[in-house]
């Protein structure tokens, strides 16, 4: 990946969506029906609720790569009778899909992201910072510390400045809670995106 998300080629961000499912996935295979409504480190979400709205990233995610534009619409919440398998069957799925026809883009690809057209490789990645927290928030509420890949959490900190700003951080992120500046690369991402490592 380029030093720059927005100059980040659709094959370089097709392959840190790729890095980012595949560390996701383990998480949901962690998801139990007794875990749907634990609390999550995104303080506005049970387990459920982040469910939900993972479901509902990707759905978006294909879209952009289907119809070349990402429909900014509500998340539909989990009810409680929910399937625990059909959920994270779900989620699966839409992962499977997504990196089958994200693969297929061509390489100067271009998504509509509401008003704004941002080339596909820079949509990758912002879907790939997301899909890769969002799985440290799933193991975390499911009670288990799975580290963050070193090597996928240096890529996505170098590009995370650029991609969450103080000014969008609401409704995306949390304020960026102190970190070591020594400390490992993961540690520093999920603090940069507002959830710390510690037990309270």
């Amino acid at each position: 990946m380029t030093a720059s998300p927005e100059a980040t080629s659709v094959a370089a961000g097709t392959e840190l969506l790729e890095r980012a499912i595949a560390y996701t996935r383990s998480s949901l295979a962690l998801v139990t029906p007794d875990s749907l409504w634990r609390p999550t480190p995104c303080l506005e979400w049970d387990l459920a609720g982040l469910l939900a709205h993972m479901d509902d990233s990707l759905e978006a995610l294909l879209d952009a790569v289907v119809h070349g534009q990402v429909g900014l619409q509500p998340v539909a919440a989990v009810s409680r009778e929910a399937s625990c398998v059909a959920v994270v069957g779900s989620l699966r799925d839409q992962a499977c899909r997504l990196l089958g026809t994200w693969s297929r883009l061509p390489a100067d690809a271009w998504v509509t992201v509401g008003r704004h057209a941002l080339p596909a490789g820079l949509v990758a990645v912002t879907g790939a910072l997301e899909i890769t927290v969002h799985g440290w928030d799933v193991a975390r509420a499911c009670g288990v510390d799975r580290p963050l890949p070193e090597s996928l959490a240096e890529e996505l900190l170098a590009a995370a400045p650029a991609l969450v700003t103080e000014a969008d951080r609401a409704g995306r992120f949390a304020a960026a809670v102190p970190c070591d500046t020594e400390a490992p690369a993961g540690t520093r991402l999920l603090a940069f995106t507002g959830r710390s490592t510690g037990r309270a």
